[in-house]
């Protein structure tokens, strides 16, 4: 896995990008080092969860945490990892768009963990979490 050389931010998001969901999310790659990734959300209004608070609902901060920690993996890897375990804190809400920052943790032959932390449009943390991924075929 060492010598995996590491992706283009352009390569990353034309990968990302084949699923209709990251295309939803308004996904953009920002940077892109090994093991490493920085992605941007553009905000969808409907993300809202409470109309009059006008902020973002939990499980869109969640997917952002997991695919984020995953493509780190890949800035390593160079192959899709599968999840095998999750957790997100929700440190306070959220609005406008988001900025997504991922790093792994530590890679191994069966097992790998990585997290992120995503921040709101005023750059405040707003949740962070971790992952544990499949690295077995990786």
């Amino acid at each position: 896995m060492a010598d995996i050389q590491i992706p283009e931010p352009a390569d990353v998001q034309a990968r990302l990008l084949k699923g209709p969901y990251h295309q939803w999310l308004g996904l953009e790659v920002l940077s892109v080092g090994k093991g490493e990734i920085k992605l941007q959300a553009r905000f969808r209004d409907e993300w809202v969860v409470n109309v009059a608070g006008g902020y973002i609902h939990g499980g869109i901060l969640a997917a952002l945490v997991d695919l984020t920690a995953d493509w780190s993996l890949v800035a390593y890897t160079g192959k899709g990892v599968p999840t095998l375990d999750l957790r997100v804190d929700y440190h306070r809400p959220a609005r406008g768009d988001l900025t997504a920052i991922g790093q792994v943790i530590k890679v191994g032959k069966q097992f790998s963990s990585a997290e992120a932390r995503i921040y709101d449009s005023e750059g405040v943390l707003v949740a962070s979490g971790r992952g544990l991924y499949s690295t077995a075929a990786a």
